[in-house]
């Protein structure tokens, strides 16, 4: 049996080099979908847990590489999912997909890293939340599914149990996701996959130089900062009037307003979330936990926090800032 998550988080004593130990398979990912992936020179991998700034770093990079592009690609077809279970695309289909995307690849991952490749060439971007905020999006999320949606991720082919219907009450569901994990090998998350062992599988190796970490708080208080320090782990030159695009095309409102033009084109918002895009863009904002959860809800986060995290890799994924 493999060691548990903390030992991941733990103080790193070799440079010793990530490698795949385990296959995610459920109703939302299939891992072994990677095994189409031909890693090129410049590529990045964007990976969260969920919930964490994932499209707002896909979109900063979007605008990044291709905004200058009179027309543009399509958002989708730039940045794909290999890990999703549940789009109908097949292998080959994905295979092509990631072959063909004729400029700099920026690919969507919600895998820990014992169940992504790891290449020296590719890098990564590693983008994290305080896990009481996490929550409270995925609540929303989650809560938002439709019939549709639901019965999307159970079609046949699952490995496992079925995606259940989310619980009316958020602290209902906080109870099941801060103490029970989906795979045998975690211990919170559930019904979807680890969020705090999504981090702690990466912190282990934050020695290496194509380990990038953005923090959703710093994204927050400083845009501008965000924006440069991915455009320098990118290689990336920024001309002028870059930085003034990019931030005027990823901040919270405007996206929101591009997906409900989405919405309005029958995009799979429309079917998937009750509310649209809304329902997927709901605030993004942080400290909504400080209404819900009671003092015994935070025990149960704080026992969470010492059987996953070390204490250094805990205060960072709650405040953000510089890693040291």
């Amino acid at each position: 049996m493999l060691g548990n998550l903390g030992d991941q988080c733990g103080v790193v004593l070799s440079q010793d080099i990530p490698g795949l130990t385990r296959v995610y398979h459920n109703h939302h990912l299939d891992s072994t979908r990677w095994e189409e992936y031909r890693p090129r020179e410049g590529d990045i991998i964007v990976t969260t847990a969920y919930k964490a700034g994932t499209t707002w770093t896909q979109q900063i990079l979007y605008e990044m590489f291709y905004g200058r592009l009179d027309p543009r690609p399509d958002f989708k077809d730039v940045s794909p999912w290999p890990d999703a279970r549940f789009p109908k695309i097949s292998r080959d289909q994905l295979a092509e997909q990631l072959e063909t995307i004729p400029g700099r690849r920026y690919i969507k991952s919600h895998l820990p890293l014992d169940g992504l490749p790891y290449y020296e060439q590719v890098e990564y971007f590693i983008v994290a939340r305080d896990p009481r905020d996490v929550f409270m999006s995925f609540y929303n999320h989650y809560s938002r599914y439709t019939e549709t949606a639901l019965s999307m991720m159970n079609a046949p082919g699952v490995e496992g149990d079925p995606l259940p219907p989310c619980p009316k009450d958020p602290r209902e569901l906080w109870r099941e996701w801060i103490n029970r994990g989906w795979f045998e090998w975690e211990s919170e998350g559930y019904p979807f996959w680890a969020n705090l062992g999504h981090t702690a599988s990466y912190w282990r190796y934050r020695h290496l130089s194509n380990f990038h970490f953005f923090h959703y708080n710093d994204m927050l208080k400083d845009p501008s900062g965000a924006v440069r320090r991915m455009a320098s782990a990118a290689s990336f030159k920024l001309k002028a009037g870059d930085l003034e695009r990019v931030l005027k095309k990823t901040n919270f409102d405007y996206v929101k307003t591009i997906a409900r033009e989405m919405d309005s084109k029958a995009d799979p918002f429309a079917t998937i979330f009750e509310g649209g895009s809304d329902g997927f863009f709901h605030r993004g904002t942080n400290g909504r936990w400080k209404n819900l959860l009671t003092e015994n809800d935070l025990m149960m986060y704080q026992a969470a926090k010492a059987r996953v995290l070390t204490d250094e890799c805990a205060e960072w994924l709650e405040l953000g800032g510089e890693i040291k």
